[in-house]
C-alpha cells in the first residue's frame, strides 16, 4: 500500500486557468509518483451542437483538442516519468470530471479557477474526494 496520492484527476479545456491546474498537477503527481489522468469534458451545450452542420465541426474540433493534449502530454509528463492517460467525455463539464475521477479511483480533483466558476463551486459541492483549485 502506497502513502500519499495514487492517482490524480485534472479537468483541462484548454483555458489558462486549465493549463495552470494541468501544470501544478503535473508537478504534484512527479513529487508524489502518481498517476495523472487528464480530462476533457466536450460540452453538448455549445451552440455548434444545435445544428447537423455544427455537431461535426464541433465534434471533429473536439476530437483535434483531444489528440493534440496527447501529444502535450507525452511532450511534457513522458519526461518527468508522469504515468497518465486523457479521458475525453461528452456532458456537463462538473459531471464529466467527478466521473472520470470516480473511475479512477482518483484521491483528488484539480481544476483552474474560471470566471463564472459554475463548475468549480459544484465539484466542491458535489465531489467525493479533495478538490483543488488552481488560480
Amino acid at each position: 500500500m502506497k502513502d500519499g496520492l495514487t492517482t490524480i484527476v485534472v479537468g483541462v479545456d484548454g483555458t489558462q486557468a486549465s493549463l495552470n491546474a494541468f501544470a501544478w498537477a503535473a508537478g504534484l503527481a512527479r513529487r508524489e509518483h502518481a498517476r495523472l489522468v487528464l480530462v476533457y469534458v466536450e460540452q453538448l451545450a455549445n451552440p455548434a451542437y444545435w445544428t447537423g452542420v455544427g455537431i461535426t465541426g464541433a465534434r471533429e474540433a473536439a476530437e483535434a483538442y483531444a489528440d493534440e493534449l496527447r501529444l502535450d502530454a507525452t511532450r511534457y509528463l513522458d519526461p518527468i516519468g508522469v504515468s497518465w492517460e486523457v479521458v475525453h467525455v461528452s456532458g456537463d463539464p462538473a459531471r464529466g470530471i467527478e466521473s472520470a475521477a470516480e473511475q479512477a479511483g482518483a484521491d483528488c480533483v484539480v481544476v483552474g479557477r474560471s470566471r463564472h466558476g459554475r463548475v468549480t463551486r459544484t465539484l466542491i459541492a458535489d465531489a467525493a474526494r479533495p478538490v483543488v483549485v488552481v488560480p
